[in-house]
């Protein structure tokens, strides 16, 4: 049997397609003074303004390890800040601080400036964007 061809693969197609999205966003969220693992943990916050880091984790998609330095660097940045739970000492809640609230604002604008640099239409980064919804949702349940 032939060995597979990498542009046959979807994980290749999926793992190029990530790393060149995230280095469109990078001169965008530059300007917000934003990474773009810190960007999508200020998206989480600014749907849910408090969520443990274990919620945070759990919508991103990322263990503790990797979430909590994006959590500290966004705190000393002033833009989060932590807690622990009042009701239970073992979790730690995330929110917004008033700078992280007003950072939403400036940052409205990224998605629409990320896709008026492409040709795909609104209609077509939709479908793919669900495509890939049903993707991680089959991929992240268990089997």
């Amino acid at each position: 049997m032939p060995a597979a061809r990498l542009d046959e693969q979807l994980c290749f197609a999926l793992y190029s397609a990530s790393r060149l999205m995230t280095a469109a966003y990078r001169p965008l969220l530059d300007e917000l003074g934003l990474t773009y693992p810190q960007y999508l943990v200020l998206l989480a916050l600014w749907e849910d303004d408090s969520r443990t880091v274990g919620e945070l984790g759990r919508r991103l998609y990322l263990d503790s390890g990797t979430l909590s330095p994006l959590i500290k660097r966004l705190e000393a940045a002033g833009l989060v800040m932590r807690h622990r739970s009042s009701t239970d000492e073992r979790r730690v809640e995330v929110a917004l601080t008033t700078a992280g609230r007003a950072l939403e604002e400036r940052a409205a604008c990224v998605p629409q400036r990320l896709l008026a640099s492409t040709d795909a239409g609104p209609e077509q980064i939709g479908a793919l964007r669900d495509a890939l919804r049903v993707l991680v949702d089959q991929l992240s349940s268990p089997h």
